[in-house]
């Protein structure tokens, strides 16, 4: 193999492109790693996403369980240091990368070449001067956040998730436009630091991927710290360099105080500089086609991560990555299935999501029961004030003997509920029953008991009247 020749070569260095490359990396093949610099190395998730916000979020909570323990007596005083804040989210981030940069990269055998990459023919890459060449190529290269024009905002502090987190300051009033987890998130974060947070959402409620009756709970709680919500509106202009100026459904407008503005609204692609036709793979609305493989209309290349526009989480990169290796060196090759993907917002309460929602049992025409309880019967929900948490699940419909239905999905609104879901995922991939879950021991008290309330409730609600006063009988009478 010549010095410029590799089994396989991954365009970005982020999530997705990291667990490629170095998933093939350590099954001994000889792997390429492109990234336009090395300061994206770590890519959205450690730079801007995942790790500075929950570091953001971290902070914010402690924060704010020092001002909440003012009702037992404490009195939390002074006002936030904000560069402290930041120095912690910073001193996080730089502890990750440790693992996720070139030079860590190199001296584990990889391959680095810096530049912008673009395709010169099927299988072969040209990254500033040099050419490249592979058996495989995977393009990873992420998304962006996408913008949007606003009148009178030319000069006002405008962030994404990509700049917010160089804010040096606490902005006094922050509007946040759009309510998807990022925008939820952060809003919560710069809440409790101090900020006035308004959201103007262009529907009618947050998180619209969720269960209502789940992200309604979250509403609720959100209201109760003081963020305001303006749905059915969008922001129309910026006046005065202080004020939002909203337009509404109903086609009136509001103003409210602004001194910094969130763009909260999704993700967008672009692969214009890869130059995708010289590999012959084809694209549709600006987004790569690909089979149920994650391969391309050119067999050797496919995706992983954001830039496949399946699943926009660090954890879908890596589902992706485990699908293309394992079919790399497998003559049997698997599909891309999302019957058992858990997500999770880390807003204090926390949703969490796994497997087939209700939308998707229908679409499948599964024939299936919606169990739901409140976290109130979780005697450490009580302990602990947070017995407004509710847990939904669907399971199997079955005709007898309610304990043998699997677990089809689930939502959970609960502080900690990413955590208490863990095994409702496990059950779910492994195919677990009501009846599992049953003969699982929770030490007392734990919040997960409540995974066996649940399944307790749908068990015992078959035993019909008849059925008692047999048992009864049998009880006495028996020897």
């Amino acid at each position: 193999m010549g010095k410029n020749e590799f089994d396989l070569i991954v365009i970005g260095a982020g999530s997705g492109g990291l667990g490629a490359a170095l998933g093939m990396l350590t099954l001994g093949f000889k792997v390429l790693l492109v990234d336009k610099k090395a300061a994206n190395f770590g890519g959205e998730c450690v730079n801007t996403g995942c790790v500075p916000s929950k570091a953001l979020l971290y902070a914010a909570g402690q924060i704010h369980e020092g001002r909440s323990a003012g009702r037992f007596g404490p009195q939390l005083q002074g006002e936030v240091d904000f560069k402290k804040v930041k120095h912690y989210i910073h001193e996080k981030q730089k502890s990750i990368l440790a693992h996720e940069n070139p030079d860590y990269l190199r001296e584990q055998g990889m391959h680095i070449a810096l530049g912008t990459a673009s395709f010169i023919s099927k299988n072969e890459i040209k990254v500033q001067d040099n050419t490249y060449k592979a058996r495989n190529i995977v393009i990873a290269t992420g998304s962006s956040p996408r913008s949007m024009k606003i009148e009178g905002a030319q000069d006002f502090p405008v962030f994404t998730n990509e700049t917010v987190f160089d804010v040096e300051y606490i902005p006094r009033n922050f509007v946040f436009i759009g309510a998807g987890p990022v925008g939820i998130e952060l809003g919560q974060a710069f809440s409790r630091l101090g900020s006035k947070v308004s959201f103007v959402v262009r529907g009618n409620c947050i998180l619209e991927k969720e269960d209502p009756e789940i992200s309604g709970v979250l509403l609720e709680k959100l209201k109760e710290e003081g963020i305001a919500f303006y749905f059915d509106a969008e922001v129309k202009e910026i006046k005065n360099a202080d004020t939002a100026v909203m337009m509404q459904k109903n086609g009136d407008e509001k103003a409210i105080p602004a001194d910094a503005i969130f763009l909260g609204l999704g993700r967008e692609l672009n692969f214009e500089a890869l130059h995708l036709d010289k590999a012959g793979i084809k694209t549709k609305n600006g987004k790569i086609i690909l089979n149920e493989k994650l391969q391309t209309s050119n067999k050797n290349v496919f995706v992983a991560g954001d830039a496949a526009d399946n699943l926009k989480f660090s954890h879908a990169a890596g589902m992706h990555n485990a699908l293309i290796i394992k079919n790399f060196i497998s003559p049997k090759k698997d599909k891309l299935s999302v019957a058992h993907f858990p997500w999770v917002t880390f807003t204090d309460p926390e949703v969490a999501t796994f497997g087939l929602n209700e939308a998707k049992l229908k679409e499948k025409k599964k024939n299936y029961e919606k169990l739901e309880i409140s976290l109130g019967e979780a005697d450490k929900a009580v302990t602990n004030d947070f017995e407004y948490g509710r847990l939904i699940l669907f399971v199997e419909k079955k005709r007898f003997f309610a304990g043998s239905a699997k677990i089809l999905g689930g939502s959970m609104v609960a502080p900690h509920a990413g955590e208490i879901t863990q095994e409702l995922v496990l059950a779910n991939v492994a195919g677990l029953t009501l009846s599992d879950l049953m003969e699982k021991i929770y030490a007392y008290p734990t919040a997960g008991n409540i995974n066996k309330i649940i399944a307790r409730k749908r068990i015992v609600k078959e035993i019909k009247p008849w059925m008692k006063k047999i048992l009864v009988q049998w009880y006495r009478f028996k020897e």
